[in-house]
């Protein structure tokens, strides 16, 4: 069987990690998105709400049969206990599509998969299934300014993501590579991802 790259890749809200993860797909990377995966279990009639309805109550599920994300999101984060329960439902049903698409991707030919898993660091469970780690980093400020443009929250509602999430530092030291996105141009990052590319058999 050929020899397969699985490259981490995170960073904190608004740190620019989709666009990367979308610059590596266009040197050949197969994408398995975290996220994405996520939020289809939580999705309209999706493979977690009916545990989800039965652990927090009809109240979390809105009439189309999605997850309240903001109701849920609120809980979570007055809550540990209620994020470790929410994460218990849906974090096996990702870990199983995860396994499943990575397969397709090895049949594929893939040479490089690439995970985009925005609490990678956090979720220690995920360094022991990678051979890197990518990190796309950004001050600070700069991810307040980028997510309140583009997502209509308010200062402290990012304030308290980025609180929940693991620091800047602790992002850093769990890197194999990094990617500074500041104040470069669209052309200017692809640039830097065509450059280190090749680091992930790319």
């Amino acid at each position: 069987m050929h020899s397969v790259m699985r490259l981490g890749l995170t960073g904190g809200i608004g740190s620019g990690k989709s666009t990367v993860a979308h610059l590596l797909t266009q040197q050949g990377a197969a994408l398995i998105d975290a996220d994405a995966l996520s939020r289809a279990t939580t999705a309209a009639h999706g493979s977690a709400i009916k545990a989800i309805e039965a652990r927090f109550g009809s109240a979390f599920i809105t009439p189309l049969g999605e997850l309240d994300r903001a109701r849920m999101r609120t809980l979570v984060y007055q809550d540990a206990s209620a994020r470790h329960a929410l994460e218990s439902i849906v974090h096996p049903l990702v870990q199983a599509e995860t396994t499943r698409q990575t397969e397709i991707a090895i049949q594929a030919g893939m040479h490089c998969i690439v995970y985009d898993v925005p609490l990678l660091v956090e979720a220690g469970r995920w360094r022991s299934q990678l051979d890197m780690v990518l990190v796309v980093d950004c001050p600070p400020e700069l991810q307040i300014d980028r997510v309140m443009l583009r997502s209509g929250l308010t200062r402290t509602e990012i304030e308290n993501i980025m609180a929940s999430q693991a620091s800047r530092t602790q992002r850093l030291k769990a890197a194999d590579v990094v990617i500074f996105n500041g104040h470069q141009t669209l052309d200017e990052l692809a640039g830097e991802v065509r450059h280190i590319s090749h680091r992930f058999g790319l």
